[in-house]
């Protein structure tokens, strides 16, 4: 697939904003000052030129692919851009860690587990889909302070799940910003690079991160390159198109079938659909559609659509395309396969629960046979709440 990309601005603008080289410079220029005074016996002369010695922050499968570049450009002796390279991850539950740590491991590269950052002297560090708040005395140890390679075009999407909500929301344009970190409040910091793709039609956000991750490493080597003249040509955001990519919970996967369009039923789908799936009532029972598909014009046009007055979540089976329509706010979605209990296809569930013999003898009345928006508890629970870095597609 050919990608066009395009910067967001022109040369030259670096420098347009008001305050902007002052701000740009602040992290260096306190490394600077602090070095003069330090007498602790370590090596803290900054330099001025690569190779660089980098501490990778990361989590998931956005992140490895930026640390992937990090330790492809350690590795290539002749470019000479990275002399040292480690990695700092969060702990896991499962017992192989993290894409990152995993990545890592197998690279023998030496990982360090958050809060621990190990003792070593770096001069750059860099994070990619971390999910936690780094501290002003964490980065003034680096002399070039730390990069952030964030997968939007800030400062739309700030937060932890910028992607998702690129296409929850539909945007047709996203892209890659590096930018460097401020304390206390995520996704702030002057701008260094910045490069837009059109997202493609119908990309879920699994799809969508592949693309800017490998979009996102690539600009990230180029900064390197030219770290000190990219940190000196940085420009604050814009006050203006400030939107929030808040973490996503699991009451976000509960369809509003009398609020929801089925446009924004796919959108959900394909943003969150493959890490929680969507949810209903069914009966009293909570149901999960796993498998939604678009409803064509050939099964829009069946006479059993248009001759019924139908309320949102009402459920018709189509035998020819063996799939579950559902009604929402505007028409129709398609549904192939649900989780009651077990998984059923829309064939089992039908004959199981929607059959007029069913209906019959369990003396259902069919207007009950529908789908319910699920109404979860308001109290928050920890349990609910999933921690979404960047990507936000972390297990």
């Amino acid at each position: 697939m050919r990608i066009l990309v395009r910067r967001c601005w022109g040369p030259g603008l670096g420098h347009g904003a008001a305050g902007g080289r002052p701000t740009s410079q602040w992290r260096i220029l306190a490394r600077l000052r602090g070095s003069l005074g330090e007498e602790d016996g370590r090596d803290t002369r900054v330099r001025e030129k690569p190779p660089w010695r980098v501490l990778f922050f990361g989590t998931d499968q956005f992140a490895q692919e930026t640390l992937r570049a990090l330790h492809a450009a350690r590795e290539n002796k002749e470019e000479e851009l990275i002399e040292k390279l480690e990695v700092v991850t969060v702990p896991s539950p499962s017992p192989k860690g993290l894409p990152v740590k995993q990545y890592a491991v197998q690279s023998q590269l030496p990982v360090h587990e958050w809060p621990d950052v190990g003792s070593g002297e770096y001069d750059v560090g860099v994070v990619a889909s971390f999910g936690r708040l780094l501290s002003e005395t964490l980065i003034l140890k680096f002399p070039y302070g730390i990069l952030n390679v964030h997968p939007s075009c800030l400062p739309r999407w700030r937060g932890p799940a910028p992607i998702i909500h690129t296409v929850l929301h539909g945007d047709l344009i996203t892209g890659v910003t590096i930018m460097q970190i401020r304390p206390k409040r995520f996704d702030v910091g002057p701008i260094l690079k910045q490069e837009t793709i059109p997202v493609p039609p119908k990309s879920t956000a699994m799809e969508l991160e592949a693309l800017l991750s490998r979009l996102g490493a690539n600009m990230l080597i180029s900064v390197l390159k030219n770290l000190p003249e990219s940190l000196k040509n940085g420009k604050q955001q814009p006050a203006e198109g400030v939107t929030q990519a808040p973490k996503i919970s699991v009451g976000t996967s509960c369809i509003k079938w009398e609020e929801q369009t089925s446009e924004q039923i796919f959108r959900l789908y394909r943003a969150i659909g493959n890490i929680i799936p969507l949810q209903t009532l069914w009966m009293e029972n909570t149901i999960k559609l796993l498998d939604l598909v678009e409803v064509n014009n050939l099964v829009l046009a069946d006479a059993k659509l248009t001759r019924q007055t139908l309320t949102p979540g009402s459920i018709i089976y189509h035998k020819q395309s063996k799939i579950l329509l559902v009604y929402c706010k505007d028409g129709w979605i398609g549904v192939r396969s649900v989780m009651l209990k077990k998984t059923l296809t829309a064939t089992d569930f039908y004959n199981g629960y929607l059959h007029p013999w069913y209906q019959k003898n369990s003396q259902v009345q069919p207007n009950h046979c529908k789908f319910k928006t699920l109404r979860l508890p308001t109290k928050k629970k920890p349990e609910n709440k999933l921690l979404l870095c960047n990507s936000a597609l972390s297990n």
